[in-house]
């Protein structure tokens, strides 16, 4: 097996466990092509994007696309865009999760994705998460493993949403993430309010865990997104015709447009910031 190149670097932040020393809060957008025509629109959008994430929604909120389909994703966009690729709403099995994340990572995916649907206790996560983060790192050990929960775990019966950081920590995970397992119109916000969601956040900066959100996320959330702390927003959505995730297609201007707001919130964050702190 042929050993993979070093990640490129990403715009505006590093993945990784965070030091004492930070920098200035960055929102990393992360947008989910489904297929290679859409990654070569996301390549055309690339310098409104931070990392392209590779996944089949017709097979569920973190369906696993085909490992071709990851090849074929990391060689359309731009070299110094990373690739994450998400391995499935997966059962808990975790010799079958932890070689469908090597499978991931082979096909050239540097973020790697979990979702935790079929774990119901903290321990049945850990453990999963503890064979990801091994056959990924002994692989690649730059790799970014990202440990995804639900918001709407309730709809489904596995573990809390803010059990999702101390399972990443446990398991040498590199970032704890919520979505959303039922897509029928409901939203992060639904499920989880946003002061539930900035103790997320603080959980996982506790742990020395970058904090990643998403769940049919719109424009109009990012000033809250922003504000709690999160490093990456997840959307497809808000960035297809029609904001519909599985029959729009994205489009470059609609990612253009996001963008903005996200880096107009930005501005306004750090400038009340700095205001308070005068």
């Amino acid at each position: 097996m042929s050993r993979p190149q070093p990640i490129q670097a990403i715009p505006h932040a590093c993945p990784g466990r965070r030091t004492a020393v930070e920098k200035e809060p960055t929102l990393l957008l992360l947008i989910s092509p489904d297929s290679v025509e859409e990654a070569l629109v996301c390549a055309k959008a690339a310098e409104y994007l931070d990392i392209v994430d590779v996944k089949k929604p017709d097979e569920g909120s973190l369906g696993a696309n085909y490992p071709w389909v990851i090849r074929e994703i990391r060689e359309a966009v731009p070299a110094d865009k990373p690739v994450s690729a998400t391995v499935g709403d997966v059962p808990y099995k975790p010799g079958t999760v932890a070689q469908a994340a090597l499978g991931a990572a082979v096909s050239g995916a540097t973020y790697i994705k979990v979702g935790l649907y079929g774990c119901t206790t903290p321990d049945q996560a850990v453990e999963v998460m503890r064979g990801v983060v091994r056959a990924v790192k002994d692989y690649r050990p730059d790799a970014f493993v990202v440990a995804s929960g639900y918001a709407d775990a309730h709809r489904i019966g596995c573990v809390n949403p803010l059990a999702l950081p101390d399972i990443a920590r446990r398991s040498g995970s590199d970032a704890a993430m919520l979505d959303t397992a039922i897509k029928d119109g409901s939203r992060l916000f639904d499920h989880v309010p946003p002061d539930a969601c900035a103790e997320f956040v603080r959980l996982a900066h506790g742990a020395g865990l970058l904090a990643a959100l998403a769940g049919s996320v719109k424009a109009v959330d990012l000033g809250v997104l922003t504000r709690i702390g999160t490093d990456i927003v997840g959307v497809r959505g808000a960035v297809c015709e029609g904001g519909d995730r599985n029959t729009g297609r994205i489009q470059p201007q609609l990612v253009a447009a996001f963008r903005a707001e996200l880096d107009r919130h930005g501005r306004d964050h750090a400038a009340a910031l700095a205001a308070a702190a005068s």
